[in-house]
């Protein structure tokens, strides 16, 4: 079967622009604008924090020693092909997956991109209640969260038998 970009849900790659140029912008932004550990109030329950994490979500293995900086770009890259297989098999009308993935392969290249450029990713969103800190994240964090939930979404509510590859 010989498709084209435009008939499966590949046409939803704009979206993960979308997403990395927002988050690399934001980044560099932050990196310009900020010095490492500066905090400034944005509004009531959010700041602009400037970290850096070495490790994965919530600083996860941050303190292995630079292993995890290779092991999560592998990983990061992984995630990127197979959601874009999973994009070409898909139909285009299948928005919902096609648009999480392109918000999850978005996000993955931006701290994809930190890793390689930097060694680290550059975090900055800095959500809190009270005294209680949200782990810092970034636009690319963000982007994957929402990808994921989109994908929770769907499986609950996808009609019985119903694939993401609709026929017709």
């Amino acid at each position: 079967m010989n498709k084209t970009m435009m008939s499966t849900g590949l046409r939803w790659l704009w979206l993960a622009l979308v997403v990395l140029a927002l988050d690399l912008g934001s980044k560099q932004w932050v990196m310009a604008h900020f010095w490492l550990g500066e905090s400034v109030p944005v509004i009531p329950f959010i700041n602009f924090t400037y970290a850096h994490n070495p490790g994965a979500a919530f600083s996860f293995l941050a303190d292995k020693g630079g292993w995890q900086r290779w092991a999560f770009s592998a990983i990061a890259v992984i995630i990127a092909v197979v959601l874009l297989v999973m994009m070409y098999r898909s139909d285009k009308r299948a928005r919902l997956s096609n648009a999480a993935y392109a918000m999850i392969i978005g996000g993955a290249l931006g701290n994809l991109f930190d890793r390689m450029a930097h060694g680290v990713v550059i975090d900055f969103i800095d959500f809190y209640v009270g005294d209680w800190h949200w782990p810092t994240f970034n636009v690319a964090d963000a982007g994957i969260c929402i990808g994921a939930v989109l994908i929770v979404l769907e499986g609950f509510c996808r009609p019985a038998g119903k694939t993401a590859r609709q026929k017709g």
